[in-house]
Parts: C-alpha cells; sequence; structure tokens
C-alpha cells in the first residue's frame, strides 16, 4: 500500500456537530489516481511508485519525453499532475493499479502537503512578523526591519537573517487533521481545518500514521 494520494483543494465549508459548534471544513477531491511507474531499488538507487492524478481535461504541451514514458507503461491519457510515493514495507503495488477516495476509508486522521498562496515581494512585518515601531508623530521608525548585523566585527549580515523578500510559494504540511466524511459518488474527502494553497490547488494527501 502506497502513503497518499494526490488531490485538488475544493474549497473550504461549515457544518455543526452534536453541539452544534461550528467546524471549520476543508473539501479535497482525492483522486482517482493511477499507477504509472514503479521504481524499484536494485534499477533506480532507490524505491517508490510514481502517481498521476486523472482529470477530465485536455492536457497540452506534453513534451515527446513524457508522451514516450506514458506509452512505455501503459497510460493512454496523458497525465499533467506526476507524484512520487513511498510503499509501505512488505506492500505490493503494481501499475495500472488505481486508487480513489475509498483509500481512505478507514483512516481517521491524514497530512495534507500544498503549496502556499504566493503573496509576492514583502516587507518583515507581513512576511515575519515583526511587530514594527510606534506610529505617532515624530517617531522616524514605523515598518523598517531595524539593525541587520553588528559593528566592525563581523563585519556582515548573517546567513538566516530575517529580512524583506517573496512571501508564500512555500511546500507546507500540515498534520493530523481529522477525517470527518467521505463522499465517495464524487471522490470527496471532508477533513477538519484549513490546508494550504488556493481553491484548485493540487495537493498530497496521505495518512498520518503510514510506516
Amino acid at each position: 500500500m502506497i502513503e497518499g494520494i494526490i488531490g485538488k483543494k475544493i474549497g473550504m465549508i461549515q457544518i455543526l456537530n452534536e453541539k452544534g459548534e461550528a467546524l471549520p471544513i476543508t473539501i479535497i477531491q482525492a483522486g482517482p489516481c493511477v499507477v504509472v511507474q514503479k521504481r524499484v531499488a536494485e534499477k533506480d538507487g532507490y524505491s517508490c511508485v510514481q502517481i498521476g492524478l486523472v482529470e477530465n481535461r485536455t492536457v497540452k504541451g506534453v513534451t515527446k519525453a513524457m508522451k514516450g514514458h506514458f506509452e512505455k507503461h501503459g497510460i493512454t491519457q496523458p497525465i499533467r499532475v506526476l507524484r512520487e510515493m513511498r510503499i509501505a514495507q512488505g506492500g505490493e503495488v503494481n501499475e495500472g493499479a488505481e486508487f480513489k477516495v475509498d483509500f481512505f476509508e478507514e483512516t481517521k486522521m491524514v497530512d495534507v502537503i500544498g503549496v502556499t498562496k504566493g503573496k509576492g515581494f514583502q516587507g518583515v512585518i507581513k512576511r515575519h512578523g515583526f511587530h514594527g515601531g510606534r506610529i505617532t508623530h515624530g517617531s522616524m521608525f514605523h515598518r523598517a526591519p531595524g539593525s541587520s548585523g553588528a559593528n566592525t566585527y563581523p563585519g556582515e549580515v548573517k546567513k538566516g537573517k530575517k529580512l524583506p523578500g517573496h512571501a508564500g510559494t512555500a511546500r507546507k504540511t500540515i498534520k493530523n487533521l481529522r477525517v470527518e466524511k467521505i463522499i465517495k459518488e464524487e471522490n470527496l474527502i471532508l477533513v477538519r481545518g484549513a490546508v494550504p494553497g488556493p481553491n484548485g490547488g493540487v495537493v498530497i494527501v496521505r495518512k498520518s500514521d503510514f510506516k
């Protein structure tokens, strides 16, 4: 068995539990995914499977190399989104196998991996949460980062210093999200809490207890 499958973030809603409390719910369309290629340690140096997200759309701009890759492994329809997944110890997965949302039927907690929304170039207050200075008249220190280094020694700005720059567009993992509901007919999984990325963004949903 593999660690997880590829999905798409649909959006967020609220549902009420038995106590009447509103719960934040993210809807994810998980799968269907097909195993495109199986990698083995003897040949590739590591073992995993390459899976692809099957979508109801025409994939344009497929290179000759990728067309040959799909034809070699018996995939008739080109796939836009491909990811590699680990295989559980002692597990066996064959090329062409299909995984749908019922993959999580007996799963209570999942991890969701996605790419956060891009924020462009931002200052230290928005990017790193700096408090900033006073807003009062005459302060002359409002949203600036402040000192970025010491004096003559060491005479440089150390690596990792929090400075203005590009914010967002980073891979992020949200762990231990509770599975509230699974809708098999539409390949939907409802998890409690927020997940990274915009609506329509590609995410990876994996079992939290995978070993």
